[in-house]
């Protein structure tokens, strides 16, 4: 016999955010990232008793790549015709596996300015959500009441917030960031609510081929969706260039500034 019963309250703010995330046209891009470099980094840290996740490397890293690239740290206002904002800072939305009123659901929280934050100051942040308890995190005080509303107030409460430019910010961040790399996921695409969405499947020993040898490293399928309406293909490709070189080749000059070679521009753009 089929079961047939009303959505769960908290998973209303899912889908009140999925219907704003049907308004974007994303775009998906996807590389493979070899992650010698930040393994060696995370070894050297572990000595020094600091435990960071492969997460708040991509974090750390993709906020010095964004702040680089600033047509892409933006996003569509509302009204006719349409208009672009651009920020001064990166904020990072980060996805969340939890439990909340004995309900498993994907919660999220904005990480400001993580363009100048340390890579330890970000895991310290992190760790405040990895360990803390929803139902009691002043954090998520918004999305309890939001829980509370008739589902058409709620609805319609979490259209109001998301109209004014500075509440989306502080709801959406600038860039969304979310890892399924605990799983046996090798990659995967969503939209986060910003114009660049990062998703980050499991690091995995893999074969790759070095100066024409095979080796053995650690490898992430890195994948990126962007929404068409603010930037082009080519702007995000390089991106995610700059992302998957800054992963490569992570070390003490990312951790103090990046700098970011001159692109191409004479090949030609698809999409």
């Amino acid at each position: 016999m089929t079961r047939i019963g009303p959505i769960t309250r908290q998973r209303r703010h899912t889908l009140y955010f999925l219907e704003f995330a049907s308004t974007f046209r994303p775009v998906f891009l996807d590389t493979e990232v070899d992650m010698s470099a930040v393994r060696r980094h995370r070894a050297d840290a572990r000595l020094d008793g600091r435990r960071l996740s492969w997460t708040t490397y991509v974090v750390h890293a993709a906020g010095r790549v964004l702040a680089a690239h600033p047509e892409a740290n933006a996003a569509i206002r509302g009204g006719f015709p349409p208009r672009v904002a651009r920020y001064d800072a990166v904020h990072a939305k980060i996805t969340l596996d939890k439990m909340l009123s004995g309900h498993r659901v994907v919660l999220s929280t904005v990480l400001p300015g993580v363009d100048t934050a340390s890579l330890d100051e970000l895991q310290q942040r992190l760790d405040v959500y990895r360990d803390g308890d929803p139902d009691q995190m002043a954090e998520f005080d918004r999305v309890r009441a939001l829980h509370r509303l008739p589902f058409p107030l709620g609805a319609l409460a979490f259209r109001l917030t998301l109209r004014s430019l500075r509440r989306r910010t502080g709801s959406m961040g600038t860039l969304a960031i979310t890892s399924l790399g605990h799983s046996a996921v090798d990659g995967f695409h969503s939209v986060g609510g910003t114009p660049i969405t990062l998703g980050l499947g499991r690091v995995l020993d893999r074969p790759v081929v070095r100066d024409g040898q095979l080796a053995i490293a650690p490898v992430m399928r890195l994948n990126l969706a962007f929404d068409h309406r603010v930037i082009d293909g080519a702007e995000a490709a390089d991106v995610l260039t700059d992302l998957k070189r800054a992963l490569e080749e992570y070390g003490e000059p990312l951790a103090s500034g990046l700098e970011l070679p001159d692109h191409e521009t004479d090949t030609a753009e698809v999409g």
